[in-house]
């Protein structure tokens, strides 16, 4: 279960509201500026929560969306606030919440209000970290890095186009553009991030923008970090900005992702971790409250010999299609397939019943009975796999399960009183490698 923290707001200079949250009590502050801004939506997304946290550990971390962005004041589209006006806005925050100064980490175009706020506020700023950022977009004579206006100008169609839509996840995300729930996700973080009118809008600011003559006015300590084979901003513009901002170091990274959270963010958080505390990472296990799902298909080996190699791949590509719908419409994650089954984790134990009597109900016309077993627990999440001893509660009471049925742990009961569901209890079993018994119950149907 992630932890979410409390959205609030503070006013400007000239009354907008602003929306900001904080998460963590460490000893110092971390500002985080991602390229779209929706704080309430951001912990929606597990890789994404997973960064967050990671930060939190450091200090405390401080969100915020800026105005006209997100659950914040909008602003007028004829006339958006000049970078000063919104780089204010990390200030107003930074006074709501008590802090005298912070590190800055920035991705992509929220890097122009990060070099623009180190530079204005060095007191205040105690390292800035700028990820995927440009100090210019535009080619010019003595900017020849930069992108021709008329590739600028295609793009930007190409992207309104696309704003707000699935489709637009391979664009961010390439190694995430066969998963569905992210592209769900992405789309509805964009439709809350901004209107298709304000992105436009701020498409064009974006490119009007050249903070070339700021770099060197920036005294504070900065680590840029740029993808290796980024397509939307090009590593050499990363290397400019090391190049030009004084003492700045560049740290380049693997992959081709826009978004930093989906591909190897685990390093990259490690660096950022080194930056600000000056020491190498100690890489503990991330746990979570999660409920734990186990299916499997009863006889697939006397089926699959029945049917011949061709139609049981058939057979269970169809089953894995079906079973990867009732996942999304659940909200649940696959983690990996088990054999002939698969393990999956939700937010809630409820949805992760019903979701189990879902996918039964929804295999038995391809002639398969599948048995299912839930457990809510505390999970170790290990990049993109998880372990511990939930893991294996939930893969025994899974092995009690008859054809047809769900079994689920004591704890699923109890954390479900009130959702409606009904259960038969199976009294209580020794688990194999569980230091003690548990009970174990059968969903009612």
């Amino acid at each position: 279960m992630i932890n979410v923290p409390e959205t609030h707001y503070t006013k400007t200079d000239d009354g907008l509201s602003i929306a900001y949250q904080t998460l963590g009590d460490g000893p110092t502050d971390i500002v985080f500026v991602p390229t779209q801004h929706c704080i309430d939506m951001m912990w929606e997304e597990p890789s994404l929560a997973r960064v967050l946290h990671r930060l939190a550990r450091l200090g405390r971390l401080i969100c915020l969306d800026y105005r006209g962005f997100g659950v914040s004041d909008p602003v007028p589209l004829g006339a958006l606030p000049t970078p000063e006006t919104w780089t204010d806005d990390t200030r107003v925050v930074l006074d709501a919440v008590d802090s005298q100064s912070a590190h800055i980490v920035c991705h992509g175009g929220s890097g122009f209000l990060g070099m623009l706020f180190a530079a204005t506020y060095p007191e205040r700023t105690n390292t800035l970290t700028l990820i995927d950022a440009s100090a210019r977009i535009l080619r010019a004579d003595d900017y020849p890095i930069g992108i021709p206006p008329h590739v600028v100008d295609r793009f930007a169609e190409f992207q309104n186009q696309l704003w707000g839509t699935a489709g637009h996840a391979a664009v961010w995300a390439p190694s995430r553009a066969d998963d569905e729930a992210f592209r769900r996700w992405s789309s509805r973080f964009e439709r809350a991030s901004a209107s298709p009118s304000l992105h436009a809008a701020l498409s064009r600011w974006v490119v009007s923008l050249d903070l070339r003559a700021v770099l060197q006015t920036i005294r504070v300590p900065t680590l840029v970090m740029h993808h290796e084979n980024g397509g939307i901003v090009r590593l050499d513009h990363g290397r400019y900005l090391a190049d030009h901002i004084p003492g700045a170091r560049l740290a380049v990274l693997p992959g081709g992702d826009y978004w930093f959270f989906t591909e190897g963010a685990d390093a990259i958080v490690d660096q950022i971790e080194e930056f600000i505390t000056g020491v190498p990472p100690v890489r503990e296990p991330d746990r979570a409250l999660a409920t734990v799902m186990f299916t499997d298909i009863v006889s697939s080996t006397e089926q699959a010999a029945r049917l011949g190699d061709k139609k049981w791949t058939d057979v269970l590509n169809l089953h894995d299609a079906l079973v990867g719908r009732e996942l999304d419409r659940h909200r649940g994650r696959k983690v990996n397939p088990t054999g002939d089954g698969m393990l999956a984790t939700f937010d809630g134990p409820a949805r992760a019943v019903r979701c189990a009597q879902s996918i039964i109900e929804a295999v038995r016309p391809l002639g398969l009975e599948v048995r299912a077993g839930l457990h809510t627990g505390e999970v170790e999440l290990l990049g993109e796999d998880i372990g511990g001893i939930a893991v294996h509660i939930g893969q025994r009471v899974s092995a009690l399960a008859g054809p047809g049925e769900v079994t689920v742990s004591s704890t699923v009961v109890d954390l479900v009183s009130g959702s409606g569901l009904e259960f038969d209890d199976r009294g209580e079993h020794e688990l194999k490698g569980v230091p003690r018994p548990w009970r174990v119950y059968a969903v009612r149907t």
